[in-house]
């Protein structure tokens, strides 16, 4: 670019800085001196393949004229020359073949507004209207699908040997198959290090929620490095126990109170759901386990023969139930609800509440993974008084957990 070229953009630009108009774009000032870098750049890269013993002159390989491409960034549009080699074996680095967008802030846009649960629509109307770019779905489709891969190695990455608690719940999602809409069950595992730091140790897709993919999900922990878990909590699902137990011998088996709860309240008369919860409250939410037993007999004793299916339902459960009697109270609120995985649960629905269908599993997978790391970036801190607990739980696992003096909690 000679002087008198540089001087007279100078003038453009300052005169559409003051106006208020776009330095990049096709009309901006400065879309010329992008599409220059651009263009010696890749003649840079050109220039060196072409140096390569293996691939260029000296392999018979020389240039093969230019090809012309229009790429998009958060600047606006940049029409540009790219060289061409004989053996079409040249693979530029700065703009990749088939690359239309440009590896700047705009594709984190992009992919930020994917995980915020915008449409692709909605993506590609706010482009168009804060960068004056046209950006088709299909290419936007192509750029969120880039993380496909960070999902992949997320999903197998190492964990710990043990974890201190660990919920396990699904959520449900329909997803478009074949043509047909489908239930889907997505598989959350949430899990307490030692370090007293909660984290999603793994999300599975299954077309129901049931025990033996449950054992399937286990297992994958397992392989993936996880040797223990000192309390798992569960809902009530019929075999997950036994699939827990086949998996972790030693784990601690919780079953959610509230949702044992909602489930006798389905049984009992509207009318009589608030007395019936005056007298439950005192098995549930008893000092000891004795206490919460003479409760239970008590309860028994006042509706047993009006509503014997809720009454079973509670003795028949009643050692996984009554599990979290025998920690302190602050293990205790940690463990007798799946409510930790629920809070979860409600931070992703908050952005796949919009969604009719998904497209598939993968489009499913793609956004829950993005909130997912979304918020984890929140749980830096370990739990509230965490050094007190895990000082009780190693003493109660003795020989199951190990702490590390030298490490914070």
């Amino acid at each position: 670019m000679s002087t008198q070229e540089k001087e007279s953009l100078k003038e453009k630009a300052l005169r559409q800085f003051k106006n208020g108009e776009p330095l990049f774009g096709k009309d901006g000032a400065f879309a010329p001196m992008l599409k220059e870098f651009l263009e010696e750049a890749l003649e840079a890269e050109m220039e060196g393949h072409l140096s390569s013993d293996e691939s260029g002159r000296e392999a018979g390989n020389k240039r093969n004229g230019k090809g012309r491409k229009t790429v998009k960034s958060s600047h606006g549009e940049v029409d540009i020359e790219t060289p061409q080699d004989r053996h079409s074996s040249f693979q530029p680095q700065i703009i990749e073949k088939r690359q239309r967008i440009l590896a700047d802030n705009l594709e984190k846009q992009i992919i930020a507004m994917y995980g915020l649960g915008n449409s692709l629509r909605d993506i590609q109307d706010h482009i168009s209207e804060m960068y004056d770019t046209e950006i088709s779905t299909h290419v936007l489709s192509e750029i969120t699908d880039r993380v496909v891969p960070k999902v992949k190695q997320w999903q197998s990455r190492p964990l710990d040997s043990v974890y201190c608690i660990v919920w396990l719940d699904a959520m449900h999602f329909k997803v478009r198959e074949e043509g047909k809409v489908q239930h889907k069950a997505l598989y959350n595992v949430l899990g307490i290090n030692k370090e007293g730091r909660k984290e999603i140790l793994g999300m599975y897709i299954s077309e129901s929620e049931g025990a033996n993919f449950w054992l399937q999900v286990l297992t994958d922990l397992n392989n993936r490095g996880v040797k223990d878990i000192l309390i798992a909590c569960t809902d009530n699902l019929t075999g997950f126990t036994q699939a827990i137990h086949s998996i972790f011998p030693k784990a601690d088996i919780q079953l959610c109170v509230v949702h044992q709860i909602r489930n006798s309240l389905k049984y009992v008369a509207s009318k009589e759901q608030k007395v019936f919860m005056k007298d439950l409250k005192l098995v549930y939410q008893a000092d000891t386990k004795d206490q919460a037993e003479t409760a239970l007999l008590d309860l028994e004793e006042k509706w047993g023969k009006k509503y014997p299916v809720v009454i079973r339902s509670w003795n028949d459960n009643w050692d996984r139930l009554s599990t979290y009697f025998e920690y302190s109270q602050p293990i205790r609120r940690l463990i007798y609800t799946t409510n930790t995985v629920e809070g979860f649960h409600r931070q992703v629905r908050k952005v796949t509440k919009t969604k009719g269908a998904f497209t598939s599993d993968m489009a499913l997978m793609k956004l829950v993974y993005l909130v997912t790391r979304r918020i984890e970036k929140k749980w830096t801190s370990p739990l509230q008084n965490w050094g007190l607990t895990v000082q009780q739980l190693a003493i109660r696992f003795e020989g199951r957990l190990e702490l590390d003096l030298n490490t914070e909690t």
